[in-house]
């Protein structure tokens, strides 16, 4: 099974003023066939986290580590570590144009597997993925994302997940802007994904209304760049209830 090990992660950004530092030092172990839920309040450092592993050059790691099955993700490009069995589904999916949705998605799976998938066989799974997301088969021949709804572009970013099939998904914000039914068809394509068993999922999320649909093993609270709390489902509920103020006025850990 899938290993993806952060330890003592510390992540920078340039500003006007010199560095500021975001992460402080974050801890985190995400095993094939777990499912882990990141929550926090606004400015906590958990895109950063997200953008940190998938090296994202806005972000730079001043200490720490992270391994994926025990090699060195940073020390990797951003195609190697995609390559590696790493996949970001973005809060705010980018515009593609001129490239459509299935040659888009051929091109990555090709460059992932090291060999195209057989076209034949590629349209089917395509169109069963978009299928699967209640996307209808046309989407494959729109370019990537343009003039795309808000809850069409997440359904997209679930697609990929479907059909890249990576070792460790991480989810930033996936339920943003969807309404209810789409919210519900994103969950169930997240659930399917992770139900093969050796595979491990990070859901980064403010609500949790996503984790009725997606049950976590594992729930951190975020707070000042740094784990605050660990715990399972029932941590969610309690931030449901009260909120971050215990966490907000008590800080991360040490």
């Amino acid at each position: 099974m899938a290993t993806l090990e952060i330890r003592d992660l510390h992540v920078s950004v340039d500003t006007e003023n010199g560095p500021k530092e975001i992460l402080r030092g974050v801890d985190l172990t995400i095993a094939g066939g777990q499912t882990h839920a990141i929550m926090g309040p606004n400015g906590s450092g958990k895109s950063t986290l997200a953008y940190s592993i998938a090296g994202h050059p806005k972000y730079t790691v001043t200490g720490g580590s992270v391994t994926l099955d025990g090699e060195d993700v940073l020390a990797m490009a951003v195609d190697e570590r995609a390559r590696a069995g790493l996949f970001l589904a973005m809060q705010y999916p980018v515009e593609v144009p001129g490239v459509s949705v299935s040659n888009f998605l051929r091109t990555a799976k090709t460059a992932i597997d090291g060999e195209a998938p057989k076209l034949r066989t590629w349209v089917k799974d395509v169109n069963k993925a978009l299928a699967d997301l209640d996307m209808d088969a046309d989407f494959g021949q729109r370019n990537v994302n343009e003039g795309f709804s808000g809850g069409e572009k997440k359904r997209h970013e679930i697609v990929q997940l479907e059909l890249l099939n990576p070792k460790i998904a991480i989810l930033d914000e996936t339920d943003s802007g969807l309404d209810i039914d789409a919210l519900k068809v994103v969950s169930t394509g997240v659930n399917r994904f992770a139900e093969a068993g050796d595979k491990g999922v990070l859901l980064i999320t403010h609500y949790t209304r996503i984790l009725r649909y997606i049950k976590p093993d594992f729930v951190h609270v975020f707070v000042d760049g740094r784990v605050a709390e660990e715990g399972g489902p029932e941590l969610a509920d309690e931030l449901e209830a009260n909120g971050y103020e215990r966490f907000l006025k008590t800080g991360a850990k040490a």
